[in-house]
């Protein structure tokens, strides 16, 4: 957790250079400017029509991590190019309201009362009531996520069914190795003799989790989506994992928690310490799997993007500077891709594991009335 959290302040902080760099790039050219400004004075609005327009790092970062109501792919000619997705409102005044996102005209425009405003809809009505419920990037990539995970693992199933006893062959010698993995060095040890009960959750939460970590690295369609670095995808998978385990929890788990075994009575009665503290504790799980998931991952994005976008600041300035930054950035941004790769897997290991450790002290029995016996 505090190794995420390190991280997510480093690349917090390596943005926030960036933009001061950038500041710093338009302070020094700003003197060189002066003598073209002032003949170009009589020009003033036909100068401001025509420059274009300065690279910004931080809208840059910023439209890379998070949700979007369409999917960018590219620039060019100084016009977007992607795809719109689609716009579902349910208005408790007009109903169900269903267009384009290209309605919009990327923020430009407004249509059937309501526009966009930095990916977020806003009705032109401020009393009306309505609840956005559209196909935005990051449910259209979980969507593209599933299909691949459905074609792999039926394909690997077929390939069970078709080949039993004999050699795994194709995609199923690639899939095979990680069901085992998880099996035998996630579940087995962590939760014990009732593993299987917790298998299929296991397996869909790390390959859910490590495939879209891949994608996400993808700079182009069908990849570039930030899936896991959104806090509301990581807090819905910890709150599945909450829930099992709350659910699934033996009576000895209880009693753990508010009457805990080999504990002074003065901290559980008359004042219930050790019971609020294990509680707590209890109640910190998902919160622990939402923020070290959503940091890890949305850290890596941003220190990737944001040496990125020195090439396009220093190159702005200065030719030769830019130039060499560029060489720099480059070399330093592939190093951390191959490191985001890493990181893909390890953050979906880092999730499985954990939740396997709190899906066995759910199941865990004790013997404290035997052992006292004895």
């Amino acid at each position: 957790m505090r190794l995420a959290l390190q991280k997510f302040l480093i690349a917090v902080s390596t943005l926030l250079l960036i933009n001061s760099g950038a500041v710093i790039a338009q302070h020094e050219t700003a003197e060189t400017q002066v003598e073209t400004t002032i003949i170009e004075a009589t020009h003033e609005d036909a100068h401001h029509a025509e420059a274009p327009k300065k690279f910004n790092a931080g809208e840059m970062i910023v439209e890379h991590i998070t949700d979007a109501h369409d999917w960018h792919i590219c620039d060019y000619a100084g016009k977007p190019i992607g795809f719109p997705l689609p716009i579902i409102i349910y208005s408790t005044t007009k109903g169900l309201v269903q267009f384009s996102s290209s309605r919009f005209e990327h923020g430009h425009a407004s249509y059937e009362g309501y526009s966009l405003v930095k990916q977020k809809i806003i009705s032109a009505d401020a009393n009306e009531t309505f609840y956005d419920i559209s196909i935005t990037k990051n449910v259209m990539a979980i969507f593209i996520s599933i299909a691949v995970l459905l074609v792999v693992f039926l394909s690997t199933a077929r390939a069970y069914t078709r080949r039993k006893g004999q050699a795994p062959k194709g995609i199923q010698s690639v899939v095979e190795p990680f069901i085992i993995f998880v099996r035998d060095e996630i579940a087995k040890p962590n939760i014990g003799p009732k593993y299987e009960r917790y298998l299929p959750i296991l397996l869909t939460i790390f390959f859910f989790i490590w495939v879209n970590n891949l994608l996400g690295i993808i700079p182009i369609f069908p990849g570039g989506a930030n899936v896991t670095g959104n806090i509301a995808v990581t807090l819905v998978l910890a709150l599945i994992v909450f829930f099992i385990t709350t659910f699934s929890a033996n009576k000895d788990y209880w009693m753990h928690i508010f009457n805990t075994p080999g504990v002074p009575w003065w901290l559980k009665f008359p004042v219930p310490l050790m019971p609020v503290v294990e509680l707590m504790g209890a109640l910190t799980k998902p919160v622990v799997l939402t923020l070290r998931l959503f940091a890890n991952i949305t850290a890596g994005h941003i220190i990737v993007l944001a040496f990125i976008g020195l090439i396009f600041i220093f190159g702005e300035s200065s030719t030769g500077v830019g130039l060499g930054v560029s060489i720099a950035s480059v070399a330093f941004a592939v190093f951390m891709d191959v490191m985001e790769l890493l990181v893909a897997f390890l953050q979906a290991y880092v999730f499985t594991l954990l939740s396997a450790i709190y899906f066995g002290s759910a199941v865990e029995e004790h013997q404290h009335a035997e052992e006292h016996a004895h």
